[in-house]
């Protein structure tokens, strides 16, 4: 198990997603649990190369990894709770991107950090980046139920048959799961942004640092939120709408985790 690497569970994931759209195809028992096995088998290879290399959620490639690890558990629980329904294939995907953009990261050498520094400010920086990891997870989440959200509602615009083929969740199930995931996330991203700006402004950061990819992301991103949650409570845009600006937000999440802050600790890669 000391030799678990980024291939091992990379590779479950993509031979559980080919498996996936084959069930689409064929609705065979086999495939989907051949599916079901491989994609368990690359959550655990993920999970134990986790442990055993711990990155920092502060570092791009930390926090790459364990965005992907927490979908990976969102499309293990959602195949194993939504047995009739085309799951694996809209989450597998993202997962997959993420993993390897983490991998991309390890190849060019971008997963160092810039500084060595003292207990307190890893602390915080750690705290910082659990906080924009797990608001990046809200975002990922509402940006799978917004693309499930268009597909369905192309395919009754389309008046497609609902009982064959892909089978999705309704829209309004959808529409709710996109709301509770920003909802969440909102809080988060709010904290994880604060502890961000003090770290900055307790570190007597240069000018520059403060027009970063990754300040300016995370503010982007802050905003957006504000917005959705704005068009959604008071003006009630119309879903295809919000769904469309939850997904334009994931392009924003993935700026924040792949930049990283000269406040990482350092020696967190493998």
């Amino acid at each position: 198990m000391q030799n678990v690497t980024h291939a091992c569970f990379g590779l479950s994931y993509l031979l559980a997603f080919l498996l996936e759209l084959a069930r689409i195809r064929w609705p065979r028992p086999a495939l989907r649990i051949a599916g079901l096995i491989l994609g368990g088998a690359g959550l655990f290879a993920h999970s134990w190369f986790l442990a055993l290399h711990h990155p920092s959620p502060a570092t791009a490639y930390g926090a790459l990894l364990a965005v992907a690890w927490v979908l990976a558990v969102f499309y293990l629980y959602g195949s194993l709770h939504h047995t009739k329904r085309a799951w694996a294939v809209f989450v597998l995907p993202l997962v997959l991107a993420l993993v390897s953009l983490a991998f991309a990261l390890v190849n060019t050498g971008n997963d160092a950090p810039v500084l060595a520094l003292d207990s307190g400010k890893r602390f915080w920086g750690a705290l910082h980046g659990i906080f924009l990891v797990l608001a990046s997870v809200g975002v990922c989440v509402g940006a799978i139920a917004s693309v499930m959200y268009l597909v369905q509602a192309r395919r009754l615009r389309m008046k497609l048959n609902p009982l064959g083929g892909l089978k999705i969740l309704s829209l309004e199930r959808l529409e709710g799961m996109n709301r509770r995931a920003i909802n969440t996330a909102f809080p988060f991203l709010s904290v994880g942004l604060l502890i961000g700006l003090f770290l900055l402004k307790s570190d007597r950061t240069p000018v520059q640092e403060w027009f970063s990819v990754k300040v300016l992301a995370t503010l982007g991103l802050w905003v957006v939120f504000l917005l959705l949650l704005y068009l959604r409570y008071a003006v009630h845009l119309p879903g295809r709408r919000l769904a469309l600006l939850t997904i334009f937000s994931l392009a924003l999440v993935v700026a924040v985790l792949v930049a990283d802050h000269s406040f990482a600790p350092a020696g967190d890669s493998p």
